[in-house]
């Protein structure tokens, strides 16, 4: 009975494995040669569609304001990232520019302003015990990360913008956006 177990739960547990393995391998913040075309109005979809639309740690992190590992691949991915822009993975919205992009240190994306304001919003945040502030895309409601203040950054706003990485995609300057 128990060789019967293992010889069932052997390869379910090589084949859980590999389709994990294989999803931790695809890229977490994508670099588009062109930007995604900029949404007009508020994105609204299903919890089904969220998720056939998203990876699965996009969905975990846009969707159920989950956080990603600091400093992993996506961070380190942002570092060597030029000039350009930062979209929402959900709706393709212009979230951020690599002109108020900076290195706080933190093992998160960090940038000190939205590159547009009318796409980007904040709301109070009180889980895990403490008084935070939420960032979320204005146009899909996907959970960004979360904005601090008064840290001492030599920054124009004093504000650092803590960013989930795998919620943005990076267009590099000069690209048009596709309709």
């Amino acid at each position: 009975m128990i060789i019967r177990s293992l010889m069932f739960t052997i390869p379910v547990t090589f084949l859980l494995a590999a389709c994990l393995d294989a999803e931790e391998k695809k890229p977490a913040m994508e670099t588009r040669e062109t930007a995604p075309a900029e949404p007009e109005e508020k994105v609204v979809k299903t919890d089904a569609e969220w998720r056939e639309a998203l990876t699965s740690e996009q969905y975990r992190i846009l969707r159920q304001a989950g956080t990603e590992r600091p400093h992993g691949a996506v961070y380190k991915e942002f570092k060597k990232q030029g000039e350009g822009s930062y979209h929402c993975a959900g709706c393709g919205a212009l979230l951020f520019s690599s002109g108020e992009k900076f290195d706080s240190g933190c093992g998160w994306p960090s940038f000190y302003d939205p590159a547009k304001a009318r796409n980007v919003k904040i709301k109070t945040d009180l889980s895990l015990g403490m008084k935070r502030v939420e960032v979320l895309c204005a146009v899909c409601d996907g959970h960004l990360g979360h904005v601090f203040e008064g840290e001492g950054f030599d920054t124009p706003t004093d504000k650092r913008y803590c960013i989930n990485g795998v919620g943005l995609v990076f267009v590099p300057a000069g690209e048009k956006p596709v309709k």
